[in-house]
């Protein structure tokens, strides 16, 4: 992973993270999704497939490449258009069935991904060892509610092929959750075990850190006394010593090498600037080059001023 000096480059929102590849593709569909014809639906899918063909097994790269163009076409023709052309592609109805997910999380009517359970399967018998329908399938379930041993059936099949897989992670962290029907003891249970088994650089390493800002977004949304005080739930052993395992780690050289390792690095910045932390934050934010992702910076405004300022705050006097 190509980390860039902050001196170097201006701060921008960049859902492709430092994926050059991903972010000339999204360059090209921004200038070609606006026509609908099939000309441009051949012309797109096909860049698309080049891009995914890339690096056979590297899943975690591909999830994320899926997981960042879903989210870019939500509203557009083409993964329908595609998916309904090439019914015997894993790559298309993939697609489809993610960016149906996020459109349906987005409009919050869970009934509106229905169809992309059985986009899912035929993914699956098309593609039997890549996991990327799973992953898509366990976003439908943590939608739908499903109940836990569905989940947690297809959470095992994402991980039979994918040990480590971000997203997988991140799903059931979320379906675990209080606000998704699940409890903070579950949560707990998770990450306890997830932390005592996986590798410290792990594409899922961000598991941890990524709990604690669940739980202090949550006191932050209580209001009151309660949200004038939250910065305390940095000083409690849990959420101090997740940050202790990783504020030196992550910002090393080559230590993070998974696809969205600069979203977990932006996650570390938040969560140090959070607890105060900022001679700690600010070597984090000069490995970042001022590449921003949306979550978590958002939660307190606008992301990129939430970020430039948390970047003033960290380097002020050092």
């Amino acid at each position: 992973m190509a980390f860039l000096s902050s001196r170097r480059r201006r701060t921008r929102l960049a859902p492709e993270l430092d994926d050059q590849e991903l972010g000339r593709l999204l360059k090209s569909l921004r200038a070609t999704t606006r026509t609908g014809t099939i000309a441009t639906t051949d012309l797109c899918a096909a860049q698309i497939t080049r891009l995914l063909d890339q690096d056979p097994g590297d899943w975690d790269r591909r999830t994320h490449r899926i997981d960042v163009l879903a989210d870019f076409l939500t509203a557009s023709h083409l993964p329908r258009s595609w998916a309904a052309r090439e019914p015997r592609s894993a790559d298309a109805l993939v697609l489809h069935a993610w960016t149906m997910v996020a459109d349906a999380r987005a409009q919050g009517r869970p009934e509106d991904a229905s169809e992309a359970t059985d986009l899912c399967l035929r993914a699956a018998e098309i593609a039997p060892d890549d996991p990327t329908p799973w992953v898509t399938l366990l976003a439908v379930a943590r939608l739908q509610r499903w109940a836990q041993p569905q989940a947690f059936g297809v959470w095992n099949e994402v991980l039979a092929r994918d040990r480590w897989n971000r997203e997988a992670y991140l799903g059931m962290l979320g379906y675990l959750s209080p606000e998704e029907g699940g409890s903070r003891i579950q949560v707990l249970e998770f990450v306890d075990t997830l932390c005592a088994r996986m590798p410290a650089n792990a594409p899922c390493a961000g598991i941890e850190l990524t709990a604690q800002v669940l739980q202090y977004h949550s006191v932050l949304g209580r209001g009151g006394f309660e949200a004038l005080v939250a910065r305390n739930h940095w000083s409690h052993a849990m959420a101090a010593q997740a940050l202790d395992r990783v504020a030196h780690t992550w910002p090393q050289p080559g230590f993070l090498r998974h696809a969205k390792a600069l979203a977990d690095l932006n996650l570390l910045a938040y969560a140090l600037m959070a607890a105060d932390r900022r001679r700690d934050a600010a070597p984090v934010f000069e490995v970042l080059g001022g590449i921003v992702t949306s979550w978590p910076w958002h939660l307190g405004g606008e992301a990129l001023a939430e970020y430039d300022q948390a970047q003033r705050r960290a380097t002020v006097g050092l």
